[in-house]
């Protein structure tokens, strides 16, 4: 096996190295002043000599010098900008294919005192590839129309969003969710309802992080992902309107509005969206346990509401500090209903023993808030202090009502049980982080402290229906409160050794203080009624970064983190979906550790390959039981886990109207363990893909195809499901002069979502299938007014960052 993966990544690589090298051209030259001496750190920027638009950027180094390495041939022009000179264009000039084209030696002139405004434009592409993260920029995706979060992570390259609506990346699962680089507490499925409110619109670009630095909380085995939100760095007042209409089984809609206003000493922004709409899924289980067959039918629904709002501010106290203030909000409320029919059949005879018809409806509502407060210094030696205090609440609320009725064949009631509950969730968070970095032993030298305290409460009351009026069975009722405590301290330091070599390393020690206390309503004691925990870890990470020419670049990189419980999955409780299946906690969840090795190429700046392996130690999962005739679903530590894992992914500028991406991952996963008495021992292969097409058609008309696949794999340790994946495609139009877009889109035009998966393990199997409103037809506009004057000044300072983004990590 291991044999085949290196082979395969051999291959892979040779084709990939062949058809850039045969396609890609050179663009160089030397940059000085009016006395000839070289200037380092100059922006230059490659544009497209039709309409100015930026196709790759780069900055000069000590000698002056800079080489830009583009794909197709075509005819460009120059930008070179300067803080103190003055911006300077090239002539047109015809890259030939097979060719390449020296600049020579551009004398920049140095800048008057007065600078007049200037209107900036720019268009970042779809995908970036960094040296530590990749970039999905989702703004500029017309697919991602009218998505909500949930759904932009399924379309971002690498991640998976399973039928439970757990998120995975490359296969791993474990990865932590950032919002605006705030790490989210929530379970998996509070998580997906959050994620599921904010709307596309507001969604500047993901980023994905398999392996952070010392400077992130160790958490998360399979890495970051970090969601951005858009914030306005334009000067005056300006804003932007969005509204989107969704049809797929039943019609949704979606709209938001930002406002924001900034000049030399005060930036305002803020922004409110709301969602409404109805989804349906369905959901089958054919389970064959002991001598009985139960084959199960669902349907399901949900009915959404939500609103989201962002209000803050940042203070320019000075040239050196900035004060801020940041509060966002999210207010849900989804209805979920489902219905579902069971027959139950004698399995020896295949004899009908009765049908169970469960009806379920569950109100709930779900409040975040998130307030934050950050003070910013930084100086011109390179010091830089950020200063970060936040506190973060989760109310949710939530009652249901299950009917659970068994019919004959002829439909005639034989016996009913009503079942009825309340669950109430209240999750506190406080935070205090602080962040220093400054140039240190030649080098940047980082370090920083973080102090959190969770509070979170659970309560579930079940009720029984005695003649028609609930009462309330004490021993099916309980509290759950749990409290924890991280404190975390970290230095990072990383440096040029060379002009080919750079090292960067850091460790990061956390100390966890946690307490779990489970009350019964009945007041019986059990063993589990009250779990202490204390312990300290060390998490060392490392990244070696070897030059080896301009094309090949190498990067090693060690990292080891923690996997904590979620707080709902230690609550030892039963919650019961219906009659025959349920879940349940498991106060002795123990954190598991992850140690990761990736060896990572690129190849002129775009294509990235990447091989690594992974060890988990104590690997969490939830898994499938059985007790006398009903199916519980539970998180267990499972002992080891092995990953091999591959990965190569590139930008594939392939016509002057057409660029696009590429992106195809592989791994190798070995399971051992036992669940209950019955060993897990699994090694399973899995692999996916994804791409992205944008083209050009002119007239102000673009358009879009993306894709994901996702091959068989497992979940659960147990199950095994089959491929699937989505194939979706976009248009745009500009309007109103530019200012306002209008998108088309259809998702999943092939209808290749739906997932099928089957476990057969304890004496229990289980063929599962399911869908949901996965193809849709998605209309959007967006209109953007106000100010799009950007003041030279400030732009200089900004603006540089906007740019950097496209320079070659």
């Amino acid at each position: 096996m291991r044999r085949i993966l290196v082979l395969a990544v051999l291959g892979l690589t040779t084709i990939f190295n062949s058809a850039f090298a045969q396609s890609s051209h050179s663009i160089k030259g030397k940059i000085t002043d009016n006395s000839g001496k070289a200037i380092q750190s100059v922006t230059v920027s490659l544009l497209k000599a039709t309409d100015s638009s930026l196709v790759k950027a780069d900055v000069t180094d000590a000698n002056g010098a800079f080489e830009l390495v583009i794909a197709p041939a075509g005819k460009y022009l120059l930008n070179y900008t300067m803080i103190g000179f003055e911006k300077t264009y090239s002539n047109a000039f015809e890259v030939k294919n097979g060719q390449g084209f020296d600049a020579g030696t551009i004398s920049l002139q140095a800048a008057a005192n007065k600078l007049a405004d200037v209107t900036v434009t720019s268009r970042k592409p779809m995908i970036e590839i960094k040296a530590d993260k990749t970039v999905f920029n989702v703004e500029n995706s017309i697919n991602a129309t009218g998505s909500n979060a949930l759904e932009l992570l399924q379309k971002s390259p690498g991640i998976q969003v399973d039928n439970n609506e757990n998120i995975s990346m490359k296969g791993k699962t474990g990865v932590r969710i950032y919002v605006d680089g705030k790490m989210t507490q929530l379970g998996s499925q509070d998580l997906a309802a959050y994620l599921k409110s904010i709307n596309s619109n507001d969604v500047e670009a993901i980023e994905m992080i398999s392996n952070p630095s010392a400077r992130y909380d160790a958490s998360g085995n399979a890495g970051i992902i970090n969601i951005r939100l858009k914030k306005n760095k334009k000067f005056g007042t300006n804003g932007s309107m969005n509204l989107g209409f969704i049809q797929g089984v039943t019609p949704k809609g979606n709209g938001s509005v930002s406002l924001n206003y900034r000049d030399k000493k005060v930036n305002l922004f803020s922004n409110i969206g709301a969602n409404l709409g109805r989804q349906e899924n369905t959901l089958n289980l054919y389970r064959i346990q002991r001598d009985t067959l139960y084959d199960q039918v669902s349907t399901n629904w949900s009915h959404n509401k939500s609103v989201n709002a962002k209000l803050g501010a940042d203070l320019f106290l000075n040239s050196k500090s900035t004060l801020g203030f940041l509060v966002t909000t999210n207010f849900g409320n989804t209805d979920w209903t489902s219905e579902s029919n069971t027959n139950i059949t004698y399995k020896p005879t295949n004899q009908f023993v009765k049908k169970l018809v469960a009806l379920n409806t569950i109100p709930g509502s779900r409040t975040n808030m998130n307030s934050n407060i950050n003070y910013r210094y930084v100086d011109t030696t390179g010091k830089e202090i950020n200063f970060d205090a936040d506190y973060g609440l989760f109310r949710g609320t939530g009652r249901s009502h299950q009917p659970n009725y068994y019919v004959d064949q002829n439909g005639n009631n034989l016996s009913q049980v009503v079942n009825r509950n309340y669950t109430p969730t209240n999750i506190d968070i406080y935070t205090a982080k602080v962040d220093v970095d400054q140039p240190k032993w030649k080098g940047k030298l980082g370090f920083g402290a973080k102090s959190s305290y969770v509070k979170t409460t659970n309560t579930f009351d079940f009720f029984n229906d005695i003649n028609g009026a609930p009462v309330k069975i004490l021993s099916r009722s309980n509290s759950f409160t749990y409290k924890e405590n991280v404190n975390a301290a970290y230095v990072n330091y990383q440096r040029q050794l060379n002009p080919k070599w750079s090292l960067q390393t850091g460790l990061r020690m956390e100390q966890t203080n946690s307490e779990g206390v489970l009350t019964r309503a009945d007041g019986v004691v059990q063993a589990d009624n009250t779990v202490k925990r204390n312990y300290l870890d060390l998490f060392p990470s490392a990244a070696l970064t070897w030059t080896v020419n301009q094309k090949h670049t190498l990067n090693l990189t060690f990292s080891r983190r923690i996997d904590r419980p979620t707080y709902q999955d230690l609550n030892p409780f039963e919650n019961k979906l219906d009659e025959l299946t349920y879940e349940k906690g498991n106060a002795f969840l123990r954190p598991q550790y992850t140690n990761t090795v990736e060896l990572s190429h690129t190849f002129k700046y775009m294509l990235n390959t990447t091989i690594g392996f992974s060890h988990v130690k104590d690997f969490a999962t939830q898994t499938t039981d059985t007790t006398n005739n009903a199916t519980f679903v539970q998180q267990k530590n499972l002992a080891t886990q092995r990953i091999l894992s591959f990965s190569i992914g590139s930008p594939l500028p392939i016509a002057k109207w057409w660029n696009g991406y590429a992106n195809v991952w592989y791994n190798y996963q070995m399971f051992k363990g036992k669940i209950g008495e019955n060993e897990v021992k699994t090694d399973i292969p899995m692999f996916g893909a994804y791409m992205q097409h944008s083209f050009t058609l002119g007239g102000g008309y673009t358009a879009e195809l993306s894709g994901w696949f996702s091959g068989p794999s497992i979940w659960g340790a147990t199950w095994k499901t089959r491929s699937l994946g989505g194939l979706d495609l976009g248009f745009q139009k500009q309007v109103l002069k530019k200012q306002g877009t209008v998108k088309l889109s259809v998702t999943d035009i092939f209808f290749t979502n739906p997932w099928t998966a089957s476990s057969n393990f304890g004496g229990l199997y289980i063929n599962g299938s399911g869908r949901n409103e996965s193809r849709t037809v998605r209309l959007a506009f967006s209109w953007r007014f106000g100010n799009s004057q950007v003041k030279a000044a400030r732009q200089r300072q900004t603006g540089l960052e906007t740019e950097a983004k496209r320079i070659k990590g």
